[in-house]
């Protein structure tokens, strides 16, 4: 059975839960999850280490049956399976929905924002922004649980980039956001799947992308089409996922298990957020193995970049109320931290 230490604050929170929860016996739940991930993927194992977390934490009362992406339905209509019910939990990237749900522009990622996991997972148990990404989803009869929060993504290039001039001009893959920042720095954005990328660099279709974190990436052969890695992923400094449950099945649960929920899910990114940032060292020297160069881009010239960031986050907010308030709450913490 996979454990993790359970921080006393947290460990509080679930023993407080079960502590209130009537004397008779709870009774047995199971609930469907499907996941963004595939199988047999590092980020599923550790959806699976999730689930194993709530089971425990419910002595094994609280079941859920873990789908991978697309198992039970096309990742693309898993917004909607949940909302009407169909499964009642989903992971998944806010930046998807984006388009129709401003406000979850800022709830996913935000290009040339907050620099490390610890400050976006401050902003949300600690300045609020929790409760917010659950207002953003409460017109739509879901429940936002909690998220997974991890580091950045890199860029990998066909070419030498050691500013964020020097992508001026040049073809690059970027989605949610992150398309329309880099697009305000003059980056012929090309949109696509995330399938794509190796074959589109290749066959100079684009000339530089995102596409998932270092490890991942060296697991899809990056290294032989890109000779270049460049550092820090402005484009998607921290990355948070989301726990989302149905609205009704989330409210017939007990509150012990609502704990369980919840504990699991924070516990759960801790742990793969530190997976990460050990596995991205291994990658990074697989690639340097492999020929491929790492570039760093100056922090002058990242903050240098960030006005021109901060309008092309206005417009996406548009006139959006909630997605402003998320994004006048995040910026308000950026100031005190220094980086706007």
């Amino acid at each position: 059975m996979f454990k993790i230490a359970m921080p006393i604050a947290l460990a509080g929170v679930v023993a407080g839960a079960i502590g209130a929860a009537p004397a008779q016996a709870q009774d047995t739940v199971t609930w469907r999850m499907q996941a963004l991930w595939d199988a047999n993927t590092t980020p599923q194992e550790f959806e699976q280490r999730f689930v194993e977390r709530v089971a425990e934490l419910t002595d094994g009362k609280f079941q859920i049956q873990l789908f991978s992406g697309g198992q039970i339905v096309p990742a693309a209509e898993a917004f909607e399976a949940v909302q009407g019910g169909a499964f009642e939990l989903m992971k998944t990237f806010d930046g998807y929905e984006a388009g129709a749900v401003p406000a979850f522009y800022f709830t996913s990622t935000v290009p040339f924002g907050f620099e490390t996991s610890d400050q976006m997972e401050a902003w949300f148990y600690e300045l609020g922004g929790l409760e917010l990404a659950r207002d953003a989803y409460d017109d739509f009869g879901m429940h936002y649980i909690a998220p997974s929060i991890y580091g950045e993504e890199p860029i990998h290039s066909k070419f030498p980039i050691e500013s964020i001039a020097d992508m001026a001009g040049q073809k690059g893959r970027f989605v949610g956001l992150a398309a329309q920042v880099m697009a305000a720095f003059d980056v012929a954005v090309t949109p696509m799947a995330t399938g794509e990328v190796y074959s589109s660099l290749e066959r100079g279709v684009i000339d530089f992308a995102d596409r998932g974190d270092l490890t991942a990436n060296y697991e899809a052969g990056l290294a032989e089409v890109a000779d270049f890695i460049v550092l820090p992923g402005v484009h998607q400094p921290v990355t948070a996922t989301g726990y989302v449950a149905n609205q009704e099945a989330w409210d017939a649960l007990p509150e012990s298990y609502q704990a369980a929920l919840e504990v699991a899910a924070r516990e759960v990114s801790g742990a793969l957020r530190q997976h990460v940032l050990v596995q991205n060292q291994v990658a990074l020297e697989n690639f340097q193995n492999d020929g491929v160069e790492v570039l760093h881009l100056e922090a002058e010239d990242i903050q240098a970049a960030r006005p021109t960031a901060v309008e092309a986050w206005r417009e996406a907010a548009g006139d959006d109320p909630l997605a402003n308030k998320i994004l006048d709450s995040q910026m308000a913490f950026m100031k005190q931290l220094g980086l706007l």
